[in-house]
């Protein structure tokens, strides 16, 4: 493929997540732009990835078909937003969690995009009916929301707009399949997406379990990690229930789905994240991984080894 012909992304946003898009789309050949409004900052993301590749090739770990040297060829930095968006055929902004700031960023992006440009927001918390309610042309807009780091779990969650037109949605998740992510479509927005929402039911009764002295925070992470993210891992729930009765869903559902309305009902009102009982729980947590920059970027970098490592056996399997 000529220079001509590689299509452009442009990455607004040179944070982690930006990085982390950004070498997702040059893993797949497309030239990416990236773009901060702080002078300087797109410029260093540019060396930090250089950084990460090349450690990653290394490693052997490196994505797509093309050497580090090759996909960094593909990657420019940029502090003016106009050319950082010349040409590009897809939006992907990383900005910081603020309704207004991502409101602005679009209305600012939409100067200087052609009409058929893909509008995408990497937003975790925020519905694309709002992100994008200042936009003029909203068909084009959706919500892309990777999971960190996206270079390493591949899942990203397309959500539409209310007004997003289908044709989007459809080229969203060939680009992402064609990059190597695992795109999920939404069929509407709703708070918190599928995977928050997922999350936060987790998160409650482990936090529930821990604070009414049931389980230490240790053991419940050890429920998770040797226990149902061995299986989770590689097949979902859904799928878990199926295999687990002798003639799949609706059987399992016959011989367990009473005893599990009946835990569901015991669960009680979400928990008090931040009163007195709460701080018990941040006691032990802090106990197990002090909360230093030193302990906790050196669980961070574990976690991150160990889905490569996951994610290379994911992907040979």
């Amino acid at each position: 493929m000529s220079a001509s012909e590689v299509k452009t992304i442009t990455v607004i946003g040179s944070g982690l997540i930006g990085r982390s898009w950004a070498m997702v789309f040059i893993s797949g050949g497309y030239q990416v732009k990236i773009y901060d409004n702080q002078p300087g900052q797109a410029a260093r993301a540019v060396t930090e990835i250089r950084k990460q590749l090349e450690e990653l090739e290394e490693a052997r770990m490196l994505r797509g078909d093309l050497s580090a040297v090759q996909q960094l060829a593909l990657l420019s930095s940029y502090d003016d937003l106009a050319p950082a968006l010349e040409g590009a055929f897809f939006v992907q902004e990383c900005v910081f969690e603020e309704l207004g700031v991502k409101q602005s960023v679009f209305q600012e992006v939409e100067r200087f995009v052609g009409k058929a440009a893909i509008l995408s927001s990497s937003t975790s918390c925020l519905v694309p009916s709002s992100v994008f309610a200042k936009v003029e042309e909203r068909s084009r807009c959706l919500v892309s929301h990777p999971v960190n780091p996206p270079y390493y779990v591949k899942l990203v969650e397309l959500v539409p707009h209310p007004e997003t037109a289908a044709a989007v949605m459809d080229a969203t998740h060939s680009l992402m399949t064609k990059v190597g992510q695992a795109p999920v479509l939404l069929r509407k927005e709703i708070d918190g997406f599928a995977v928050n929402r997922v999350q936060a039911a987790i998160i409650a009764e482990s936090w529930r379990l821990v604070q009414d002295g049931v389980i230490s925070v240790k053991d419940i992470d050890l429920v998770m990690s040797e226990g149902l993210g061995m299986r989770y891992a590689f097949i979902g729930p859904m799928e878990t229930m199926h295999l687990n009765a002798p003639e799949g869903l609706e059987d399992y559902m016959r011989r367990y789905g009473e005893g599990i309305a009946r835990l569901l009902n015991s669960f009680g009102p979400v928990p008090d994240f931040f009163g007195e009982p709460a701080k018990r729980v941040v006691k032990e947590m802090s106990e197990l991984i002090p909360c230093d920059q030193q302990h906790l970027s050196a669980r961070k970098e574990r976690r991150d080894l160990l889905l490569m490592h996951l994610a290379k056996l994911k992907k040979d399997h």
